[in-house]
């Protein structure tokens, strides 16, 4: 299995992965073809695709902010069962980002990702890809250590349509699992650096960072 940085929508594993998500995850999370383009030139975005036998049979998108020593998890995709993707993707992204974090002369702090809720949101099928059934999805995340943020989250649509996007939360993997809160202007500056790609915010998620900054920290539920 071969873990390979994506960098151009030339390449043409961008093409088998653009496709991939296509399967995998319903519209509003797909960024268009060309859009891409931009983030995949962005050396703070980091895609990487795991192949094998010359096909993309996983992928995993994350970024690392080196001002506050934390990563995001935009997406995991494991599209094939009986490979062992799911620990070789986490393993090949941790060693990287502790990597990175090594280079800014620290200890990665933790990492954000969106998490699905199946029990509020049932209607993600993945493509009918058992191993990406939002069940399995989150009792493997909370294994890998992620505990969700105590708020009522929403994100806008990566359909830039101003619509605001539910059932999921918004979850942190402490490195040191003792961690417990997280400061909610840290919460609140990765939000708004994160979304600032796209202008149009919905009201309820303008609201939600309202509410973030008016608390002095955020508590780290279980997952």
């Amino acid at each position: 299995m071969e873990y390979k940085r994506i960098t151009s929508i030339d390449d043409p594993n961008f093409k088998k992965l653009h496709d991939l998500m296509g399967k995998i995850f319903p519209p509003e999370e797909v960024l268009d073809y060309e859009l891409w383009k931009e983030p995949l030139e962005d050396p703070g975005i980091r895609v990487f695709v795991a192949i094998h036998q010359d096909q993309v049979v996983g992928a995993t998108e994350y970024r690392y902010y080196p001002d506050w020593n934390i990563a995001m998890t935009d997406f995991t995709i494991i599209s094939v069962p009986g490979l062992g993707l799911g620990r070789f993707l986490a393993q090949s992204r941790m060693q990287d980002l502790q990597q990175l974090a090594q280079e800014n002369r620290k200890e990665l702090f933790g990492m954000f990702a969106e998490i699905y809720d199946p029990y509020r949101a049932s209607n993600h099928e993945f493509g009918g890809v058992k191993v990406m059934d939002p069940y399995v999805r989150r009792e493997v995340l909370s294994h890998l250590g992620y505990k969700r943020l105590d708020l009522k989250y929403v994100h806008p649509s990566w359909e830039n349509n101003g619509e605001a996007v539910t059932g999921l939360d918004l979850c942190f993997m402490p490195v040191t699992e003792e961690t417990d809160v997280l400061p909610a202007s840290l919460v609140k500056a990765f939000l708004t650096t994160y979304y600032s790609v796209l202008p149009n915010k919905p009201k309820e998620w303008l609201e939600m960072i309202e509410k973030i900054a008016a608390k002095e920290t955020i508590d780290l539920l279980p997952l």
